[in-house]
């Protein structure tokens, strides 16, 4: 049901907030919601490359054995990447004029224990 997929999907975001703060990722914007898209997680890599993370969450042995990356279709990837390059044209002082910005899949499967597994997948 939708709430209890919305629920998953937040927890799943928080989880993969914390996960990149774990790994020195600097959070700029959560749940960035505009008219020309939205973009799940903003954040300042270590290396200074701007990151967009589109964050997917499913519980472990999912339906059909689906796994989350299977939710990234080519028109999503499209899509998530028009968001990205808007946000970076209207926040060029964010963009390393070497380093550029790049588009992450954080794929979350949450285990009946509560525990996430985690695969996190640079420059999709």
């Amino acid at each position: 049901n939708m709430t209890q997929k919305y629920k998953l999907g937040q927890e799943g975001e928080n989880f993969a907030t914390e996960y990149m703060k774990e790994n020195d990722y600097r959070i700029l914007e959560r749940n960035k919601r505009e008219k020309w898209g939205e973009l799940d997680i903003v954040a300042m890599a270590p290396d200074k490359t701007l990151v967009f993370v589109e964050v997917k969450t499913m519980e472990a042995g999912g339906e059909n054995f689906l796994r989350p990356e299977d939710q990234m279709s080519g028109a999503k990837i499209r899509k998530f990447k028009r968001a990205a390059s808007l946000y970076a044209g209207i926040h060029q002082e964010l963009v390393n004029d070497k380093k550029g910005w790049r588009l992450d899949l954080i794929a979350l499967e949450k285990n009946n224990d509560g525990s996430f597994l985690t695969r996190h997948y640079e420059n999709i």
